[in-house]
């Protein structure tokens, strides 16, 4: 197997690779306990969060607020502890993230 692209992708989009083989089926079973969104609707979420910008908001960053979904700057933070976001910046990802 070649590696072609390296790339953070959130938990709805791993459900869409994965195959249906019996691995693909132990990945989705793991994953489905998380609760994650569904598919179009964090693509959504990306492109808007990607909309919004930030600078400081990594390909990385954006994957963990869709995976985490945090609805307050307290777990905002600490879903982005490497990342310092300013008060502006926390308003306009939560009001994003309040969409799904």
């Amino acid at each position: 197997m070649v590696i072609k692209e390296e790339r953070p992708i959130s938990m709805p989009e791993v459900l869409e690779l994965v195959g249906e083989d019996e691995k693909g089926k132990k990945i989705r079973d793991f994953i489905k306990g998380f609760g994650p969104m569904k598919i179009d609707d964090a693509k959504k979420m990306k492109e808007e969060l990607e909309n919004l910008k930030i600078i400081k908001l990594k390909d990385a960053s954006i994957v963990k607020i869709i995976d985490f979904r945090p609805t307050d700057a307290t777990q905002l933070n600490k879903v982005l502890s490497e990342v310092a976001l300013d008060g502006d910046e926390v308003a306009k990802i939560l009001d994003v993230v309040k969409k799904y």
